[in-house]
C-alpha cells in the first residue's frame, strides 16, 4: 500500500507527487493526536496511507471515543500496535516520544494545546480555524516561530488536486484577466434546530476538562460530539467552521494578504427555536483593495445554483471560475472558446480503504493526503507548509473579526504590526476573549 501511495502516477495525484518524494519515505516519525473525533481519525490515517509512521499516543477526554480510535489506528497502522492512551494531552507531550502530533480538538482548546506542542519541540497538524478569538492566533504564530516549529493547518484546499489545477490553468496564466469581485458562500442546512434538553454528562466524559478555557454552560447533548459548533461558546459557527476554507482559498488562489477592511450582518433570522445560538445568515464583505470578497451563509431555503452549495465565484472581466469540493467550471466570455467542467478525482483504486472508512468525506481523502505530503515535505526541509500557521491564522482572524463586526454594527480594521483595531478601542478588547479561571489566555509577547 505504501509503495502504491508514493509512486502512485494518477493524473489528479500528478501536482502532489513531485512534492511527495522531497520527503523521506523510509523515515520512522513518531505521531500523536489530540483529540480523536470525525476529522481527527480522517486526517491521521490519510497521514498513515502516505508515510511509514507510527501512532505513538492519542488523547481525548472522551473515554469512548478514545477507545474505539484506538482499535481504529491498530488496525490500519503498518505495526499493528495499539497507540498508548492519554485524557490529559500535557502528559502525553510529557512523555518526549513524539515528532508530530495532531491537535483536532474543538476550537476552543486548539491554543493551549498547540502552544504547549511547540514548547514540547514537535512538528503540528492543527485543524482549522486555528483559534477562537485572534490575540489567541498572534500567540499561536509567536510560539511557532519562537520554537521553530513546522505547523501545517487543515485548510486542505490549499492541497485539493482539482483546485491547484484550477488555479494555475485560470487564475495564474491570466485567463480569467482582472478579477474585481469573488463570491463565496455556504448554503447547507448545518445549523442545529433541535432544542434539547440541558442534562447531567455521560459518564465516559470529563465535562470540566472538555470545557476547559471556555465558559461553562451546562452539558447540553447537542453539545457532544461533533455539534458544539452550534454554540459561539465554543468557536465561531458557520463563519468560523465554512467560511474560513473558502477565504483561504481565495487568498491562496490570488496571493491575498490581509484585507483592508472587514464589514458583517446577520443574526438567526429564521430558525429561532433551535438552542444553537449561531447565526443562521449572514453576510461578510472583505475588502482587499482592488478586489472585494463577499461570504454569505444561510442554514436555510435554496442555493442559487444547487451544483455549487458552498463554493467560489471569482469574477474576471474575460472569464468567471466556480470552484468547489467537487469540482471547478471554468466559463469564458469570448466567444468560441470552450467551457471546461472538471469534477473530483477520487483515489480508490490507490486507497480502497477509503471506499468503506466510517465517516470519510471520500471526496476531500486526496486533498488530506496531499497536505500531509506537503507537510512531511516541509518538516524535512525546516520549511514553512503551503498552510503554514501564518496563513491560517489571517484566514481565521479574518472570519472571527467578522463575526465582530457583525456583533458591533460597524467596519473593522486590523493592524496585525499592533495587534488592534484601528481608532477602535471597543472593539480592541474583544480580540481576546475572557478565559475561565484557572486557565490563563497566551500572551503573543510573553511566548
Amino acid at each position: 500500500m505504501l509503495r502504491r501511495s508514493f509512486l502512485s502516477s494518477s493524473a489528479a495525484s500528478l501536482a502532489f507527487e513531485a512534492s511527495a518524494q522531497t520527503f523521506d519515505v523510509q523515515k520512522k516519525r513518531r505521531v500523536g493526536m489530540i483529540g480523536s473525533g470525525w476529522y481527527g481519525k480522517s486526517d491521521i490515517l490519510r497521514l498513515v496511507q502516505v508515510a511509514p509512521v507510527e501512532i505513538v499516543s492519542i488523547c481525548d477526554v472522551d473515554k469512548v471515543m478514545l477507545e474505539k480510535a484506538a482499535d481504529l489506528i491498530a488496525s490500519r497502522q503498518i505495526s499493528k500496535k495499539r497507540p498508548k492512551l492519554f485524557t490529559d494531552y500535557r502528559k502525553m507531550l510529557a512523555e518526549k516520544d513524539l515528532d508530530l502530533v495532531e491537535i483536532a480538538t474543538p476550537d476552543h482548546w486548539h491554543a493551549l494545546a498547540m502552544i504547549d506542542a511547540a514548547k514540547a519541540g514537535v512538528d503540528m497538524y492543527v485543524q482549522k480555524p486555528i483559534s477562537v478569538d485572534v490575540i489567541e492566533g498572534e500567540a499561536m504564530l509567536a510560539a511557532a516561530r519562537k520554537y521553530k516549529r513546522v505547523v501545517q493547518i487543515g485548510t486542505q484546499r490549499r492541497s485539493t488536486p482539482h483546485l491547484i489545477e484550477a488555479k494555475e490553468r485560470y487564475l495564474d496564466s491570466g485567463k480569467l484577466g482582472n478579477i474585481g469581485l469573488v463570491e463565496i458562500y455556504c448554503y447547507y442546512h448545518m445549523r442545529a434546530t433541535e432544542n434539547p434538553p440541558d442534562s447531567a454528562p455521560p459518564a465516559n466524559l470529563d465535562y470540566e476538562m472538555w470545557t476547559g478555557p471556555a465558559p461553562m454552560r451546562p452539558y447540553n447533548s447537542l453539545v457532544h460530539p461533533r455539534r458544539w459548533r452550534a454554540f459561539n461558546e465554543y468557536g465561531n459557527g458557520i463563519m468560523g467552521d465554512m467560511c474560513v476554507h473558502m477565504l483561504d482559498m481565495v487568498r491562496w488562489m490570488m496571493g491575498l494578504g490581509w484585507p483592508k477592511s472587514i464589514s458583517s450582518s446577520g443574526g438567526i433570522l429564521i430558525d429561532k427555536a433551535s438552542k444553537a445560538n449561531i447565526p443562521d445568515t449572514q453576510e461578510a464583505s472583505f475588502d482587499f483593495g482592488n478586489v472585494k470578497v463577499i461570504w454569505i451563509h444561510r442554514s436555510w431555503g435554496a442555493p442559487p445554483d444547487p451544483k455549487y452549495p458552498w463554493g467560489a465565484t471569482f469574477y474576471g472581466d474575460k472569464a468567471t471560475l466556480k470552484a468547489s469540493v467537487n469540482s471547478y467550471d471554468y466559463v469564458p466570455l469570448a466567444k468560441g472558446e470552450t467551457p471546461v467542467h472538471k469534477d473530483v478525482t477520487f483515489e480508490f483504486e490507490q486507497y480502497p480503504e477509503d471506499r468503506t472508512e466510517q465517516d470519510l468525506e471520500r471526496h476531500v481523502a486526496p486533498a488530506i493526503r496531499g497536505h500531509m505530503r506537503d507537510l512531511l515535505a516541509a518538516i524535512d526541509k525546516r520549511s514553512r507548509p503551503v498552510a503554514d500557521i501564518q496563513q491560517g491564522h489571517i484566514s481565521t482572524a479574518a472570519c472571527i473579526l467578522a463575526n465582530m463586526s457583525m456583533q458591533l454594527g460597524r467596519t473593522l480594521s486590523y493592524d496585525p504590526a499592533k495587534m488592534a483595531i484601528t481608532n477602535d478601542t471597543e472593539a480592541t478588547r474583544l480580540l481576546r476573549r475572557p478565559y475561565r479561571k484557572p486557565y490563563v489566555h497566551p500572551d503573543p509577547k510573553q511566548i
